[in-house]
């Protein structure tokens, strides 16, 4: 606490002085003050301040404003009741803000002091004679802990001129250690800093070694430093040994490091210059008894770990931290605990960048979109934030966007110099592998990694340890292997490629050079990768012969790296392309087909994606390499070759091939390929067997609008999408595919019939836009089925039964639809029944009835079912009495703006209990696509409130809708009470608010909301049921209007006004429940509140009241 208040509070003053007697101000605190001004220490001067019994408040003010107190603690200093209260301030504030305390024993020796002996103790008790026990005992414990205090003892000193140097000194140190404010306001320092301190156990009196780890650049040496900081104190003796990598001198031999490093540690632990040491036991016999925090940044091998960090040579409570950028150095010293420093959130990376390039936490507006640019270059790199937003500040916008073209495609110096130390450790084949990653293979998986330099000299699965230990690539194993690289060392690798010696260079990436090579025919056998940016290059002439002299060239890659739908015009007739391609990427490949001569055997990779080609090669070729084909938007490519030799293909996409005719019967001896894309091929009529492709997990045959039926499927697939194809029912086949989970069969206009030829597995099926008119029984056996999508399928009349298991109907604009099953058994299932005008009187009895857990429903209707207990016009509803929890709700909505898809639709509901005490909660009802209906809905569901005892009767329950978007206006609603002991809680929709939020929008109503009775029986809803069910609604609107129980709100008033004052939850009178619950009844609706009976009741007058809401 006293630390915490200490490193925040501003002192006025450096030090204030507590004395007695006008011989000790003339003699010895003259000369103090005299020394403090020449060491430019501010004291506090109390002259002209009146003596008397009590602390004057500008005395006590000042010892408050004083970072040192000093003592000076005299024979006659007790003999004053004021310097003795003076005395009990000062520790209480040494207690209260952490100020430091210092002692000078004046002519007096400091046994007397502690003890109240001697001269000192015979004039103490002489003070206390007049005063209470109370008093002397204060004043006694307080003398006795500053006697005890280490100080100045005047006596033992032969100068005093010496001693006051001695004390200036001292104080000037210690106002040199004040907490320190380096690492104040660094975003998500905090963070790192609390979950390093419960690594580090700080209560264990072991002693524990911790590592730091993460990429170059991440911010580890900044938490190291920052912990150092805020440890200290903690400690005996600390030591923070930075850079350890760079001290490495490889001139020594192994003990001589280790001795070299010894001295320079124990010289920064003791405080001592210059140490020397002879063996290495030393760091054990100074340390062994003593709590110590180590820190050693930047460690490069494992021999520096070994000479500074053994477990056994400090004292218990110790600490060591070691960080390194290289995951194996913890693994060969057997340290366990690692923090890894992550990146930080796209927020943090921009409050980051923007104190560095405006010393604020968010841009200008004029800068935002700029800013958001830079930290994308950045990759979020702590490092990169900092020093390009140093390197911008003060800059105009137009200064920024002349920058950002050099940022992207090079390093700032300082940032290049830190990525750069990681690569220049390497062994040479590991820098190889390395640029192979940054140029051609980031983002592949690791089997594609190593079969493409399965040729090379590279031990590729030893490199890429090697590369993921050093941070200098990521192996993502949810993403099935995936090799990443960062943005910035991927720039980096591409600054290392362009200093390399022209002749000596394995891979290409400077466009101007490829450009020349290509052009003039000189390349060479050094060459073994060409990646071509394309962007910047409108026309490029390739020589016959320009691959002829780059032999031993291996992956050719041609892109355009701005995406840019141009064609670039390129004359390849007559080019062959090297015999030992592994890799052939060229985008757009201008040419009908690949060169006569193409040698396929080596190929790995085919990536020909936008290209012009018609077909590819002729006859059957050895292809037993080959794992990847990527012929996406090759729209004139008319034919496949034969595959039957391409037994190791593992990828084949073919989006959006519109000439394409048919795949080749060989394809079923594609035995690897998980994953088959034939999506938007529009000419494709029929599709070969696949029953053989045993590892196929997704077929995507999307968009083939010629397909009327699809083959054989293997029985291990577990996603199929047939949509927008010309598909008349389901296969039969497809019973026998035990893993199917999704189904999608959308936009299919010739399907008539779903007669459900499923295994019990599809948890997700997809038929909207569809020529559905039925669905056959057989679907409620489809028991795990969570998702059912039949949106707009105009010609659907009917539902079946639909499984108890369902989660999720959407039936939106299915205009047809008549009946659904009686009863609906789906408690968790949100029921989308928008538009659905045609919904029969049973229809909608089966639906309102319907029981929801989790669930909801949305249809037509005009006014809350008459099976709903209360009712009223507008927003909000009162309930006066009730002994229950649970109600359904139904809520009449219309929408405000016009029919199209703009808006997430989310409904609020305030629930305010009132019985004993006033609570509150706030729920959100959150849609997951809009209310888009072109006449009024009624939504309805259920909710819990679990904090309403229902031992307690309460006295008032008030419901309150509103739209949080304001896309829509409720116009009615309506609860009704449920009394059954089915556990009803809502878990899956209501969202508790904890935020203002929700009192935000219950504040705001617009007037041209009000419901307009002309317009209730306007023609847009005169189509629509009203909401009710049953020829008796229409006949009997008027008697059932007179027939209500009501609640008015004179008579809500009145029970209001008998309570003085609710108590909130906390249990605190609460003036705002009052006003909250006037503002529940308030509405610039037109509201009514009415009771329908259900049995023979009394009927009291209904009163209709307009209250306007208060300003």
């Amino acid at each position: 606490m006293a630390s915490s208040s200490s490193s925040t509070r501003n002192w006025r003053y450096n030090v204030f002085t507590s004395f007695h007697g006008p011989d000790v101000r003339i003699k010895f605190l003259s000369h103090l003050r005299q020394q403090f001004i020449y060491n430019g220490i501010t004291m506090f001067d109390d002259n002209g301040i009146e003596r008397s019994q009590i602390i004057a408040p500008a005395l006590k003010k000042a010892i408050g404003e004083s970072r040192i107190a000093i003592l000076l603690l005299s024979k006659n200093y007790a003999s004053s009741r004021w310097c003795l209260d003076e005395l009990l301030e000062i520790l209480k504030c040494k207690e209260d803000i952490g100020q430091i305390v210092m002692t000078v024993f004046y002519e007096v020796d400091p046994s007397d002091v502690r003890n109240q002996t001697g001269d000192f103790g015979n004039t103490f008790n002489k003070t206390c004679a007049t005063k209470t026990e109370e008093e002397r005992s204060k004043w006694s414990e307080a003398l006795t802990y500053v006697g005890n205090i280490a100080g100045e003892h005047f006596l033992k000193w032969d100068n005093e001129a010496e001693m006051i140097e001695k004390i200036a000194r001292d104080v000037s140190n210690k106002l040199n250690a004040t907490p320190c404010r380096d690492f104040d306001g660094m975003v998500g320092l905090e963070a790192h800093l609390r979950k390093m301190e419960s690594l580090l156990d700080l209560e264990n009196d072991g002693v524990k070694m911790v590592g730091i780890s993460g990429p170059a650049g991440i911010g580890k040496s900044t938490i190291a430093r920052a912990l150092h900081s805020r440890l200290s104190n903690k400690f005996q003796r600390t030591c923070l040994m930075d850079n350890l990598k760079g001290s490495y001198n490889s001139s020594l031999e192994k003990y001589g490091l280790q001795l070299y490093l010894q001295e320079q540690f124990l010289s920064k632990v003791l405080n001592l210059k210059g140490i020397r040491i002879c063996h290495l036991g030393v760091i054990k016999d100074r340390l062994q008894y003593l709590k110590v925090l180590v820190i050693l940044d930047d460690v490069g091998s494992l021999d520096q770990l070994e000479a500074l960090a053994n477990i056994t040579w400090f004292g218990p409570g110790s600490r060591v931290i070691v960080i390194t950028e290289n995951k194996e150095i913890w693994k060969q010293h057997g340290i366990k605990d690692i923090y890894h420093v992550g990146f930080p959130s796209r927020r943090e990376a921009l409050m980051i960048f923007c104190l560095s390039a405006f010393r604020q936490t968010r841009p200008p507006d004029e800068f935002m979109d700029l800013v958001d640019d830079v930290a994308s270059i950045c990759g979020d790199l702590p490092l990169c934030l900092h020093v390009l937003g140093s390197s911008l500040r003060g800059k105009s916008q137009a200064d920024w966007k002349d920058e950002l073209p050099r940022l992207r495609n090079s390093l700032d110096g300082r940032i290049e110099s830190v990525l750069k130390v990681g690569y220049e450790s390497l062994h040479e084949k590991d820098q190889a592998l390395f640029l192979h990653i940054a140029v051609f293979f980031n983002y592949e998986d690791v089997d594609h990694v190593t079969a493409m330099l399965a040729k090379s000299n590279l031990d590729v699965r030893l490199g890429l340890k090697i590369l993921a230990n050093k941070y200098l690539i990521h192996i993502d194993h949810d993403r099935e292997s995936t090799v990443v690289m960062h943005r910035l060392l991927q720039v980096m690798a591409e600054q290392v490629i362009s200093k390399q010696e022209p002749w000596k260079r394995q891979i290409l990436v400077d466009p101007r050079e490829i450009s020349y090579v290509l052009e003039n025919e000189v390349g060479n056998g050094s060459i073994v990768g060409v990646s071509f940016d394309v962007a910047h290059i409108n026309k490029l002439t390739i020589s016959l012969r320009a691959f002829e002299r780059m032999y031993n060239l291996v992956f050719l890659k041609v892109y355009d790296g701005r995406h840019c739908s141009a064609r670039k015009t390129y004359n390849l007739e007559g080019i062959e392309f090297p015999r030992h391609l592994r890799l052939l990427h060229w985008d757009a490949y201008p040419r009908k087909s690949l060169p006569r001569r193409f040698y396929q055997k080596n190929l790995v990779e085919l990536n020909m994606v936008g290209s012009h080609l018609e077909k590819l090669w002729d006859g059957t070729q050895q292809l037993a390499n080959l794992k990847k084909m990527d012929l996406r938007f090759s729209s004139r490519l008319k034919e496949l070759p034969d595959l039957s030799n391409a037994t190791n293909l593992e990828s084949l996409n073919l989006i959006c091939c519109y000439a394409l005719l048919e795949l080749p019967s060989s394809i079923e001896n594609l035995r690897k390929i998980d994953h088959l894309a034939v999506t938007n091929c529009t000419s494709i009529e029929v599709v070969p067997t696949l029953i053989n492709m045993a590892s196929l997990d997704s077929i995507f045959l999307m968009g083939c609008t010629r397909l009327r039926s699809i083959p054989d499927i293997p029985a291990n697939i577990t996603s199929l999408s047939l949509t927008y194809t010309a598909l008349e029912e389901s296969p039969a086949s497809l019973r026998h595919c035990y893993r199917l989970s999704d189904v999608g069969i959308s936009s299919s206009k010739n399907f008539k019939t779903f007669s459900a030829h499923l295994p019990p597995s599809v948890t997700y099926l997809e038929l909207c836009d569809s020529g559905i008119k039925t669905i056959t029984d057989c679907i409620k056996g489809l028991r795990n089925l969570r998702h059912l999508y039949l949106s707009r399928c105009k010609r659907l009349t009917s539902l079946p039964e639909l499984p108890y298991s369902l989660q999720q109907l959407l039936a939106d604009d299915c205009i047809s639809l008549e009946r659904v099953s009686d009863p609906l058994n789906t408690p968790d299932a949100e029921l989308h029944f928008t538009n659905c005008i045609k919904l029969s009187q049973q229809a909608r009895r089966a639906i309102i009835q319907g029981t929801f857990v989790r669930g909801w429903a949305l249809l037509p209707g005009r006014e809350v079912p008459t099976e709903f207990d209360y009712c009223a016009r507008g927003n909000s509803l009162t309930i006066l009495r009730s002994a229950f929890n649970r109600f359904k709700v139904c809520v009449v909505m219309s929408l405000n703006h016009p029919y199209q898809g703009c808006l997430e639709s989310k409904l609020l509901c305030r629930c305010k209990v009132i019985g004993n005490s006033v609570k509150s909660t706030d729920m959100t009802f959150l849609s997951e696509s809009n209310f888009l209906f072109k006449t009024r809905h009624l939504l309805i569901f259920h909710i819990s409130l679990p904090f309403i005892d229902t031992s307690e009767v309460s006295r008032k329950i008030v419901f309150k809708f509103s739209s949080i978007e304001k896309d829509f206006n409720i116009v009615e609603c309506g609860v009704q009470i449920l009394t059954d002991v089915t556990d009803l809680m809502n878990n899956g929709h209501w969202v508790t608010h904890e935020s203002d939020e929700a009192s935000d929008i219950e504040e705001e109503e617009d007037d041209d909301c009000r419901p307009n009775k002309t317009s209730e029986s306007g023609s847009d809803d005169d189509s629509i049921s009203d909401g009710r069910y049953g020829s008796e609604s229409d006949k009997a609107s008027d008697k059932e209007e007179d027939g209500r129980l009501g609640t008015s709100e004179s008579e809500s008033d009145e029970a209001s006004d008998k309570e003085e004052g609710y108590k909130s939850e906390s249990g605190e009178v609460s003036e705002d429940e009052d006003e909250d619950e006037d503002s529940a009844n308030d509405s610039d609706y037109e509201s009514v509140s009415r009771k329908r009976m259900r049995t023979t009741t009394m009927i009291t007058n209904l009163k209709w009241g307009i209250k306007k809401r208060r300003g």
